[in-house]
């Protein structure tokens, strides 16, 4: 006969809640082990050049920082713009770009995980700092790149500069430094632009701007500030060639090539739009645009102009391209009438947008 053992249901019930009672103790005493942890964080600020570098420093030991895993949160927010920027970090420091902006407050936190489970198990309050740089006189830059190798910025300069003042313009890419070739003037002779060409560029390679403000008076440099791009961004193309119109089965269509680029050339990368003289500009992603003939029309033109947007994002248009007849019916036709219509079907370039097309 089989031996049968039983357990009784007591005693498994006991078990299962000493193991929970257990580990709800561990549970709360965790705390009181890591309350030797006394958090704190010790903010200084270094200016160098264009970039403030935070540093700080906690009172955690050697021992601690290798049981378990530290990390910090830094929050920043540039005194002109409302938008709090928030990074977690493992390193203990953070350069921060100033470019036109007149300062920050910062503030940083320490974060202690469980290295097994990443579980955070304390943090320290915030460390906060502000920054003020010297006073920045120049806003609102903004540089294009155009025709290829044509390469434009231009600033505004607050009325309240010094006198004794000049701004000179440089920029660094591909490990090169280039001065400006032609500085724009306003009417106190200050520098508010500069024109370069014959310029090349790698896309994938950030463009350094530096503007350095001079005291004329001892021709010493006061301060300079500095911001990135990355070309295609900035890039304004020309707009797309080989435009032309061809009726097919009593349709328009429109067809074009996409301009040269100093970015991809992939046909996934361009954005179009199509404009009917006078008409709803329509958005194209593809290198033609069909729509129906409904009857015939007045002389119309066609224009189209390219942007980046998918490998890229850039918000500059091109300039519309040349208009283009689509229609020119100097006599009456009639719809029954194809081959007709088709010998007084046109196509070809003029300097003037003309009359509204009705269609």
């Amino acid at each position: 006969m089989t031996h049968v053992t039983y357990v009784p249901v007591v005693l498994m019930l006991s078990f299962f809640q000493l193991k929970t009672l257990f580990s709800a103790g561990l549970a709360r005493r965790q705390p009181d082990v890591l309350d030797d942890l006394r958090l704190h964080n010790d903010l200084q600020v270094t200016k160098k050049e264009s970039q403030v570098i935070l540093y700080w420093n906690n009172n955690l030991t050697k021992e601690e920082t290798e049981k378990y895993s530290v990390k910090y949160i830094l929050s920043y927010t540039f005194f002109d713009t409302s938008q709090e920027r928030k990074e977690r970090l493992e390193e203990k420091k953070k350069k921060i770009r100033l470019e036109l902006h007149t300062g920050f407050k910062a503030k940083v936190k320490t974060q202690v995980f469980m290295k097994e489970t990443e579980d955070l198990i304390k943090e320290s309050g915030w460390t906060e700092c502000t920054y003020r740089s010297p006073p920045v006189y120049i806003q609102n830059l903004s540089c294009v790149i155009y025709n290829i190798s044509f390469f434009n910025c231009s600033w505004h300069i607050k009325a309240e500069d010094p006198a004794d003042v000049q701004y000179f313009f440089s920029y660094r890419h591909t490990e090169k430094d280039f001065e400006c070739q032609q500085y724009i003037k306003n009417a106190r002779n200050k520098n508010i632009g500069c024109h370069m060409k014959d310029i090349s560029f790698q896309p994938p390679r950030k463009i350094f701007l530096n503007i350095s403000v001079v005291d004329l008076r001892n021709n010493s440099r006061r301060v300079s500030y500095y911001k990135g791009f990355i070309p295609q961004k900035i890039e304004k193309l020309n707009p797309p060639i080989n435009v032309s119109v061809s009726l097919e089965n009593r349709s328009i269509k429109i067809h074009w090539k996409p301009p040269p680029t100093i970015g991809s050339g992939e046909k996934k990368c361009f954005k179009y739009q199509v404009k009917i003289t006078d008409s709803k500009i329509v958005d194209v992603t593809e290198e033609k645009y069909e729509y129906p003939l409904l009857r015939p029309a007045k002389k119309c033109t066609a224009q189209v102009r390219a942007k980046k947007e998918v490998c890229i994002t850039n918000k500059i248009w091109s300039d519309w391209s040349e208009p283009v007849i689509i229609y020119d019916a100097t006599i009456s036709v009639r719809l029954d009438s194809p081959s007709s219509f088709q010998k007084h079907f046109t196509s070809e370039v003029i300097g003037e947008r003309s009359s509204i097309c009705s269609l």
